[in-house]
């Protein structure tokens, strides 16, 4: 009897919706990476990409503890001497808060091809709508 490995066929993707009103960053991020991995599925192997879909709404409304606001540092190199750009947490969630949460869980997944496929199945959105209504995404509680 040898370990069994999922294929194509077997394995079964959801839609799962994250709201992350009043959520912190990475505590947030963590779980989502967990989920996009497919580690809370019996079926989860290191190897493969056995993970769900994940919707985030509500991006602009994550919450960094402590003094990170302020402190935190985004750097951003273009390639050219001298051209690093640099923003504060606050500034991106500002500018771009999508970004803050994209970058938290992609830091947290493999860096290999396995875990850039894996970031394609990460929507994120600013507000609360979003246009994956079709794939009727669960609604999904992450444990604080």
């Amino acid at each position: 009897m040898g370990t069994h490995y999922p294929n194509a066929a077997e394995i079964k993707r959801d839609w799962l919706l994250v709201d992350l009103d009043g959520l912190n960053v990475g505590r947030a991020a963590s779980q989502i990476a967990s989920l996009l991995r497919g580690k809370h599925k019996p079926t989860f192997t290191p190897h493969l990409d056995v993970g769900d879909f994940v919707v985030c709404i509500n991006a602009d409304k994550v919450n960094f503890t402590g003094r990170k606001l302020d402190q935190k540092r985004y750097h951003k190199f273009t390639g050219y001497v001298g051209n690093m750009k640099t923003r504060t947490a606050r500034e991106m969630l500002a500018l771009n808060p999508e970004q803050v949460i994209k970058l938290a869980v992609r830091r947290m997944l493999p860096r290999s091809p396995l875990g850039r496929a894996t970031m394609r199945k990460l929507k994120i959105y600013a507000g609360a709508e979003h246009p994956h209504d079709a794939q009727s995404p669960t609604p999904t509680k992450l444990a604080l």
